[in-house]
Parts: C-alpha cells; structure tokens; sequence
C-alpha cells in the first residue's frame, strides 16, 4: 500500500471536512449543549451527550462537503475558496458523495445507538437540511436563516432525546438559533460579497445592503431576549443572566469590528462567536450548579 499517497488523499479529506477548521462544528455544538442541559435541567445524561457531541462533528462535516459539491463551480472564483479540494481537483465529485453519505450513515448509527423513535425521525429532516441547506444559495433571498434550522436541529433532537417529546421551548431555542445564525453568518458573507455579487449567490449581506450592519445587530438583541425568555422559563437566576450581559458585551465589540465592513474584522467577528455560544453554556451549566437543582 502506497501510505504516503493515501495519507495525503487522508488530508484532503479532513480538509475537505474543514477538520482543520473548527470554528463550524463549535458554532453548531454550542446550541445543541444548551439544549442538552435545560432539556434535562443539568443533569444530561452522559452516553446522550457523546452521542450528540460525536453527531454534531460528524454532520458539520458531511455539510462542509455537500456545501463544496454544491459550490464547486462558484468557488473557483472566490479567492477565499479557490483551493477547496473538491474545487480544485484534487478529490472527485464522486469521492465527495462517497464521504458525505458515509458521514450521514455514521451519524445515523448513533442516532439507532440511542434507542428513541422520535429522535431517530427527527434525524430525516436533519440529515434533509444539511444536504440542502447550499442550494438554497441560488435562490433564497437570507440563506443563513435556512443555516441557522440546520445548525440548530439538534436542539429539538436534545429535546426529544431527554423528554421523549419536543416542548414548544425548544423551538423558541430554535428560533434563537436562527437569529443568531444570521447575525454571525452575515458577519461572515460580508467577507466574501464583492465575489458573491459576481458569481450570483445569494446571501444576507447582499440582501441587507447597507443595513447590514444595523441587521446583525438586531439579530444579536432577538437571540439574546429569546434565550432570556427560555431561561426565565426555567427559573435560571443570577449567573445566566450575567452570561448573557457577557455575551451582549462580546456583540457590543463585534460592532466595533464590522461597522467599518472591512474583510478580515468581519471575519475576526465571525470567528468570535465561539465565544458568544460558550459563554451562554457556561451561565446555563454555572446556574444549574449553584442552585444545586443539577444534583437533584
């Protein structure tokens, strides 16, 4: 076996995965442990929680390379994403329908591991989302609306998993996800809209114009007041609600970085909103804690 030749076929792969770039599957990992922790009122069970933590690495994955196949001839011309592997030629269209559906059949199998009906339906549409979620580019005015019911699916399925039914409160989270979504991944097409404009995809920033900036932030504001509704739901206290005046300091500074519409703050402000996710886990899990209900 030729090793060297397969380990280099082996990095394209993870690259094409975006292994190598895990800023996707935090931003996506974060609303899923939110859920995981207010579905069970911060006691989740551990072998549920590596299952979503191991899904939610596998499904970012499989999206990053159905989003490459779906791009592949938009992103010649952006220079950010010219040297994609799939864009460039160095894996098959082929090979990246192999890996996507064997990612989705992984994810699968840990779906079947947990035993529950609801969640193994409630991962159809999941999977239905993540492979569509790129065309949606070619024709839908806020694409990163569609994002954000992608990246936030595992909520309703946290939900499902614990409760063995999925609350309206879940998909209040839902929602919050959807905004916040918006806000991060507009912050995110600001780099790119000059290539955007050219090859004719369709994002928010486009389509906010010169709104953009005022849009991201009143996405901020709606994500913050409905996850402060859902935490006033379950009677979260004081060090919640100092997590999220944390996390509407972190957007005030995010302001500062994309009101000027410059490429890299923009993406700076993008990246940042790992720490936007993390600091609201933090205030759930630090709450449940101090009020010891995480005890029982």
């Amino acid at each position: 076996m030729n090793w060297p030749a397969l380990k280099e076929k082996l990095d394209l792969y993870e690259k094409l995965m975006r292994l190598d770039k895990p800023i996707g599957i935090l931003l996506l990992l974060w609303p899923t442990l939110w859920a995981l922790w207010l579905s069970a009122q911060g006691r989740p069970e551990w072998t549920i929680g590596v299952v979503f933590v191991l899904g939610t690495v596998l499904m970012r994955s499989a999206g990053c390379v159905i989003n490459d196949y779906a791009d592949r001839d938009f992103d010649k011309h952006v220079e950010r994403t010219k040297e994609r592997p799939l864009t460039a030629g160095r894996v098959s269209t082929k090979e990246a329908l192999l890996l996507f559906a064997f990612l989705c059949l992984l994810s699968f199998t840990l779906v079947l591991v947990l035993g529950n009906n609801l969640v193994i339906w409630l991962s159809v549409p999941a999977v239905f989302l993540a492979a569509s979620y790129p065309f949606t580019k070619r024709f839908f005015a806020i694409p990163q609306a569609y994002l954000g019911i992608a990246f936030g699916f595992g909520i309703p399925m946290a939900y499902a998993a614990h409760l063995d039914t999925v609350p309206a409160e879940a998909w209040w989270l839902l929602l919050a996800n959807v905004f916040w979504a918006v806000a991060y991944d507009t912050e995110y097409a600001m780099v790119d809209r000059d290539d955007d404009l050219k090859i004719g995809i369709k994002t928010s920033a486009i389509t906010f114009g010169r709104f953009d900036v005022a849009a991201v932030m009143f996405c901020y504001v709606m994500t913050l007041a409905i996850i402060a509704w859902v935490g006033w739901n379950n009677a979260l206290g004081w060090p919640f609600y100092a997590s999220l005046g944390v996390a509407a300091g972190i957007m005030g500074v995010h302001y500062t970085w994309i009101r000027g519409r410059e490429r890299m703050p923009c993406f700076k402000a993008f990246l940042h909103n790992n720490y936007v996710g993390a600091a609201i886990f933090v205030g759930i899990v630090v709450d449940f804690l101090v009020s010891g209900r995480s005890f029982g």
